[in-house]
């Protein structure tokens, strides 16, 4: 019996559905692993070369500014400058992801490429004009709150579009999520956790993630300056290809 005309028409909306649902379940599972080694490396990257400015864990940066207020010392704008650019960035992705009127992966992919434009244009700019000659010059406050805006991207992405994700860039989180999880798996009792909490492999590859490409960037700034921009960018790159 054929079927009528109106159900055949509510097939490809139900299959474009099933479809962004299990395409967002992949992103769920792969991506944060790759955004967390990006945000290693940009941290890392920033701390060392832009004058001790954390660029992922920005509120590190009112911790470093009260130091030098109480103990004195040398001050970097930038520190300061980094929480009001960090939120401005924020409402310019939300913006632009009100704009595009899309969501789950489709929005995902588009703020992924804002991360990665935003990435180049930090790693152009830092070749140039040499950032990092003087990490607390006006030049080097420029990258650094570029690659702030990157990571507000970031921020963004994972709330608007990925929302099952936990932090990719803070990793206290999932340092915490990992060991409690680890005492759910060795315990002869009841778990305490959340059946839908974040598995113990998930918290421990973004953490594991993040360390150690923080060390890899350390080992890049250190020999090759403002060009070690040039392995965000290229990772922001993969990100953009994963589904």
């Amino acid at each position: 019996m054929l079927l009528p005309a109106r159900d055949s028409r509510a097939f490809p909306s139900a299959l474009d559905s099933a479809d962004d649902a299990a395409d967002l379940s992949r992103l769920e599972a792969r991506l944060p692993l790759l955004l967390s080694m990006i945000a290693g490396m940009v941290d890392s990257t920033g701390f060392f070369t832009l004058g001790h400015v954390f660029t992922a864990h920005v509120t590190g940066n009112i911790v470093l500014a009260a130091g030098v207020a109480v103990d004195g010392g040398s001050f970097h704008w930038a520190q300061l400058l980094a929480i009001p650019v960090f939120m401005l960035a924020l409402v310019t992705v939300w913006l632009v992801a009100q704009a595009s009127r899309r969501h789950g992966p489709s929005l995902a992919r588009l703020l992924l490429l804002v991360q990665f434009l935003l990435l180049v244009t930090l790693l152009i700019f830092s070749v140039i004009t040499k950032a990092s000659a003087d990490p607390v010059g006006l030049l080097a406050g420029t990258a650094a709150m570029i690659a702030v805006s990157a990571m507000a991207c970031q921020y963004a992405l994972l709330r608007l579009a990925v929302p099952g994700a936990i932090s990719t860039a803070v990793m206290t989180g999932n340092l915490a999520n990992a060991v409690l999880s680890a005492m759910d798996l060795l315990t002869d009792r009841h778990p305490l956790l959340p059946h839908d909490s974040t598995p113990l492999n998930r918290s421990l590859g973004r953490l594991l993630g993040f360390l150690l490409w923080c060390v890899v960037a350390a080992a890049a700034a250190s020999l090759a300056g403002d060009w070690a921009w040039s392995l965000p960018s290229a990772l922001a790159a993969v990100a953009i290809a994963v589904r």
